[in-house]
């Protein structure tokens, strides 16, 4: 039984408890955070217990911990853990700086713990299947993929304002699936953006809606979309063109009921948001988690992967600023 420290008690937090909690191979023995009552909230709705965060990851007792506190934090509290002997399983990104994520990664590099980083799309049940299909050869080559990522409104400016930015807090988890697809990182990354749904989201210094096209060496190209409005819902979507086929994974709709009649053909529409849209995956995910930590197999996301990712999405924030096209090698270093 893996006992978990979960370190975070807002909204994604309280994903993971359940998740946590509903496998047969873990259980949740405590919570932390800055808001000490929403730790104890979620504590007493787990059976577990509301503690600081220094005390569980100083308790030798608990075998891991699931970060899900603010970004900021992320690469500090990935360190303390894995040097007090504990497995990992944070949510994205590493950081919001490219230079303290591969810090992070060198530091836990010479500790041994494993790392996993919180891109659950990969563990979506259409998304994975996607995969297996790419894998399998079922369609040729892999030449030209499409990712769709359309939130239905756009969070909070306050939040606007600590996020790292629409490409390091909503676009990575697509720079994440590309590298998953493609199975290889893209030389080259060329963004354009603009804030066309929320004038104070401008403000701030970010953008709300973009367009990220990908190169690789060998000439296949991807092409992300993201959008924080999309007034008819959750819109997730991925296509890939190959040499011999096409592969399309389509929305999750809220019922599959279609109506026909003379004035037209209607539908459902996509489910609200990632709650809906996401729960398997994230389910999906802690199996995958525990799995690898109990039968020591590797991980299927590491921390590695999220740094990939994250230097896709400062490459993308450069190209926005510059208006050129940025090549992932001249951030290394």
């Amino acid at each position: 039984m893996l006992k978990v420290g979960l370190l975070g008690a807002g909204r994604i937090a309280g994903v993971h408890a359940t998740a946590i909690s509903s496998h047969p191979g873990s259980t949740l023995v405590a919570v932390s955070d800055i808001n000490t009552a929403a730790a104890e909230k979620i504590a007493a709705q787990y059976g577990a217990e509301a503690r600081d965060t220094s005390a569980i990851l100083e308790d030798g007792t608990i075998d891991a911990v699931l970060i899900a506190t603010s970004t900021d934090t992320h690469s500090d509290l990935i360190e303390r853990a894995t040097a007090a002997g504990k497995a990992v399983l944070c949510e994205k990104p590493v950081d919001l700086s490219l230079a303290r994520a591969r810090a992070c990664q060198k530091a836990v590099s010479s500790n041994g713990r494993p790392v996993m980083i919180g891109f659950n799309r990969r563990f979506d049940p259409n998304f994975s299947a996607l995969k297996k299909a790419v894998d399998a050869g079922e369609i040729g080559k892999p030449e030209l993929l499409s990712i769709t990522s359309f939130d239905p409104a756009p969070p909070p400016v306050s939040y606007i304002k600590v996020s790292g930015g629409l490409f390091r807090d909503m676009m990575i988890h697509d720079f994440d699936m590309a590298n998953f697809i493609m199975g290889a990182p893209p030389v080259t990354v060329t963004a354009v953006g603009s804030s066309i749904v929320d004038a104070e989201i401008g403000a701030a210094g970010d953008v709300d809606t973009a367009v990220v096209t990908l190169t690789y060496a060998n000439g296949r190209i991807a092409v992300i979309k993201n959008s924080r409005r999309a007034v008819y819902g959750y819109d997730q979507r991925v296509e890939l063109l190959g040499s011999e086929g096409l592969l399309q994974a389509q929305n999750m709709l809220e019922n599959t009921v279609v109506k026909s009649t003379t004035q037209g053909v209607t539908g459902a529409k996509p489910t609200y948001f990632f709650l809906e849209r996401y729960m398997p995956a994230y389910a999906a995910e802690w199996a995958a988690f525990v799995e690898a930590v109990n039968g020591g197999t590797p991980l299927p996301v590491t921390l590695e992967d999220g740094v990939a990712a994250l230097a896709m999405a400062e490459a993308a924030t450069l190209s926005i600023q510059t208006g050129d096209p940025v090549s992932l090698a001249s951030l290394v270093g």
